[in-house]
């Protein structure tokens, strides 16, 4: 039954679909990392159990050369018994011709039992070859198994840290894309342009605020000097006539009702 459970063992695992049995597992390396483990130790315990069958059957084989050597010897035996009987008789000795005839019969008989055992090992000789050849058979085909088994991991591992690697650089690219509005440089650049945008509306704001400044320092000075002349004209003094710019505007309705 040892046997037998083993053989069917070896004989599921050398026919199992590795490809079929990756696509439904959720996780395939460690299902192959598992069936790894699971193979070994049955090709471990399946080596064991070839190993003490074909010890069985060299004990077979043993017994059965040993039944055909006694079968022989015993034919010999009986052989020369037979011919020392008949050396007897030619003599005239009755008795001891008698006597040889009866050792070859015992001879006979004990080579018909070491044939028939002989006779009745042969076939447990033949089943016990034919289950180690197919345990051997199937030892192989879980070597090969196994082989495939090491190689789809180890594939599988390669393209596993490919690809990790490929998504490290592609998540590496993004955070350094300068035209990704979410990105940290984006953020900080728009933040110096509202800082200059800033400091540009100062700076007009400031000019505008001159601008107003010598303007009115501008009007204070004529009305000043105005103010200066018109009291040198009451003193009875007679004021320098002071250039007219080609902007200055003057009512001349106004001089002629003087």
């Amino acid at each position: 039954m040892v046997k037998q459970s083993i053989f069917g063992r070896i004989a599921q695992l050398a026919k199992a679909n590795i490809n079929a049995l990756l696509d439904q597992a959720e996780d395939p390396q460690k299902m192959l990392d598992q069936m790894v483990r699971d193979y070994k130790a049955n090709i471990t315990e399946a080596e064991g159990a070839v190993a003490q069958t074909i010890g069985n059957l060299r004990m077979l084989e043993d017994d059965y050369n040993e039944d055909v050597k006694n079968a022989q010897d015993w034919g010999s035996k009986a052989l020369a018994a037979s011919r020392k009987a008949d050396e007897f008789r030619a003599a005239g000795n009755a008795a001891d011709a008698q006597k040889f005839d009866n050792l070859a019969k015992v001879a006979l008989q004990r080579q018909i039992a070491s044939e028939n055992e002989a006779k009745a090992s042969a076939p447990n000789i033949a089943a016990q070859t034919d289950v180690v050849d197919k345990l051997k058979t199937g030892l192989q085909q879980m070597q090969g198994k196994l082989n495939e088994l090491n190689g789809k991991r180890n594939e599988l591992i390669a393209r596993s840290k490919t690809a990790d690697a490929q998504l490290q650089v592609n998540d590496a690219l993004k955070s350094i894309d300068i035209m990704d509005p979410t990105s940290e440089v984006s953020r900080f650049e728009e933040k110096i342009r509202r800082e200059e945008a800033k400091v540009r509306g100062q700076n007009e704001l400031a000019a505008s605020s001159l601008d107003a400044q010598f303007n009115s320092l501008e009007d204070l000075g004529e009305q000043t000097e105005v103010e200066a002349r018109l009291a040198a004209l009451k003193a009875g003094a007679t004021p320098a006539p002071a250039a007219i710019s080609a902007g200055d505007k003057v009512d001349e309705a106004d001089f002629d009702k003087l």
